[in-house]
């Protein structure tokens, strides 16, 4: 449910150069959604690292396993967070 209010609570706004309707996302949903996008990738990347380190000879404990899916992770949140509010902005 609260998914979906992301989507709802997107205003319309004129474009600055076109002044075509565009619709801009609330900094909270960009955060919200990013976050969402970035625990499934954070899920699929921890089981393909589990899978795929063994197969390369990576030796790697699931202690440093969690460590490196989690920088990632939270670089990867802050990463989405900006791109999103960028295209927000001048897109």
């Amino acid at each position: 449910m609260w998914f979906s209010d992301c989507y709802k609570k997107i205003s319309v706004n004129k474009h600055k150069n076109t002044g075509q309707n565009m619709n801009i996302q609330k900094k909270k949903n960009s955060l919200i959604e990013s976050t969402i996008n970035t625990v499934i990738g954070l899920l699929t990347s921890f089981i393909i690292q589990i899978v795929l380190y063994p197969m390369l000879k990576i030796d790697v404990t699931i202690n440093e396993n969690i460590i490196i899916t989690l920088v990632f992770f939270v670089v990867s949140i802050f990463r989405g967070y900006l791109v999103r509010r960028l295209f927000n902005r001048y897109v």
